[in-house]
């Protein structure tokens, strides 16, 4: 059975759940909930096709309704209530703090086009499938997000790109 399958991807699930979200107990939130759903819906998965695509794909989903549900719960701060975490270019504890700082500046959409391409080594093809856009926007998002880590890496303000509106079609 392909469902112990499931176990090898994990690592990765983590690693791309952790970016996403910056924090590891929200991370390990997500992943479970991942594995949870690929669980109850297992039988929707296609046997063949590539088991860590669906497995993605169910992850961004969830993490997209968990971040459209957090905006509508009053019980949360809103984010112009929470101070900017205190940085200072010049006290770096290390290139990979700095990424991850970097990362966390970053919106969303630019961001998981980034990792799923860049760290994961989607194609932009799966990366498109995966995020449900086409594949010239991932390339576009794509372009964005590196010249932004490029200008965030660099302690420069972050490269003026206008934020992403979803569209309904």
């Amino acid at each position: 059975m392909a469902f112990e399958e499931m176990l090898v991807h994990i690592p990765s699930l983590r690693r791309y759940a952790r970016l996403l979200t910056g924090s590891s107990s929200h991370a390990d939130d997500l992943v479970q909930d991942t594995l949870e759903r690929a669980c109850v819906k297992w039988a929707l998965w296609q046997p063949g096709s590539a088991l860590r695509s669906w497995l993605f794909t169910l992850m961004h989903n969830l993490y997209l309704n968990q971040r459209r549900d957090w905006r509508h719960d009053d019980t949360h701060a809103s984010m112009d209530d929470v101070a900017e975490p205190a940085y200072e270019p010049f006290v770096q504890a290390s290139e990979q703090m700095d990424m991850q700082l970097a990362l966390d500046r970053m919106s969303p959409a630019l961001r998981e086009v980034l990792l799923l391409v860049s760290v994961e080594e989607y194609t932009y093809a799966e990366a498109a499938k995966i995020l449900n856009i086409p594949i010239g926007t991932v390339m576009s998002r794509l372009h964005r997000a590196r010249e932004q880590l490029r200008g965030l890496i660099n302690h420069e303000e972050a490269m003026s790109t206008p934020s992403l509106h979803l569209v309904k079609r």
